[in-house]
């Protein structure tokens, strides 16, 4: 597959300044490079009706959340949203961008989750804060304007691969019932030797960086073959919610992704996929870069409209009122 033009400019510039893979970096320096990267290549910020931060109980202490609303004061249907990073870098600022976007595209609520990051806190600390969050968010509904009947999960990336999770997890359950899941580019195989060996260029997401984030989340190898940090690897994928699947040609997890959706389909499970042939990892995140990225958010926004049963929302209605954020 030949790699976009869009592509082909975006990864000459970076050669040509010098960019460095994050995994050579140290921990601090990759989290502020993944930050700015994401800010640069989101494209201009979005304005929404409400922005608001505050703190959800999690398994080990509060957990920041983020809140993007559009306009109006009633429970809305709400995606929880668990933002990309490798479970190692990220935090609710990553998906901002996203959410805007997807609050304005849509008419519903997004809730991002900051849950705890590897090394310092591994697998499953990230799935059971993921988890608690969406807990919590159902119970109490009327206090975060939710509408519990429309609740669904999303994430990109390592956050697709918690939102995969999750829906594991709320099954286990019994709930909460939950109407979608939006997975883009998740990991659903951890297992090593699973990509291929010559994925080896520094200037895009490669096998190198599937690893060095695996091996801070992953603190004992075995886990790996755990269904909550493989959902690939899950005996049965069967009752889990509409998915709506959303890969990258020269993507190292491209593969992987469209196993699981195929997995997912087989099991019954409504599933639709997304495959950009010419696109990398981490395009959903940068529309101002990639057309495909603001393409991809707006085929994702759509799947959520049906899954929430509502009608395509105005961008300029959506955003009225003072953002905050």
């Amino acid at each position: 597959m030949t790699l976009d033009p869009q592509v082909v400019a975006w990864r000459a510039a970076r050669a040509a300044a010098g960019t460095v893979p994050l995994y050579t970096q140290t921990l601090a320096e990759a989290r502020a490079a993944d930050l700015a990267a994401i800010r640069a290549g989101s494209g201009a910020v979005e304005p929404v009706a409400e922005v608001r931060d505050t703190t959800v109980p999690g398994p080990a202490g509060p957990l920041p959340v983020r809140i993007h609303r559009p306009g109006g004061d009633g429970p809305l249907p709400t995606l929880v949203y668990f933002f990309g990073g490798g479970w190692t870098l990220g935090s609710v600022d990553t998906a901002d961008g996203i959410c805007r976007r997807l609050v304005n595209l849509t008419g519903a609520q997004t809730v991002t989750v900051g849950y705890r990051l590897a090394p310092e806190h591994p697998f499953p600390a990230a799935v059971e804060d993921c988890h608690a969050a969406l807990r919590h968010l159902a119970a109490h509904a009327a206090e975060f304007r939710v509408d519990a009947d429309r609740l669904a999960v999303g994430g990109d990336s390592a956050g697709g691969n918690l939102a995969a999770a999750v829906t594991l997890l709320a099954r286990a359950d019994g709930g909460p019932r939950l109407a979608a899941q939006l997975l883009v580019y998740p990991n659903t195989d951890q297992r090593p030797g699973r990509r291929p060996a010559d994925d080896e260029d520094p200037m895009l997401f490669n096998r190198h960086s599937v690893g060095w984030y695996r091996g801070h989340y992953l603190a004992d190898p075995g886990d790996a073959a755990h269904p909550l940090a493989s959902p690939l690897l899950a005996e049965d994928l069967s009752g889990l919610p509409p998915a709506f699947v959303i890969t990258a040609g020269h993507d190292p997890l491209r593969d992987e992704g469209l196993r699981y959706a195929s997995r997912l389909r087989e099991s019954g499970v409504p599933t639709e996929t997304d495959d950009h042939p010419g696109m990398v990892h981490g395009f959903f995140a940068m529309p101002g870069v990639f057309d495909a990225g603001r393409l991809a958010q707006e085929r994702a926004a759509a799947f959520l409209r049906r899954a929430f049963g509502l009608e395509p929302a105005h961008p300029a209605a959506a955003a009225t009122g003072a953002d905050n954020g």
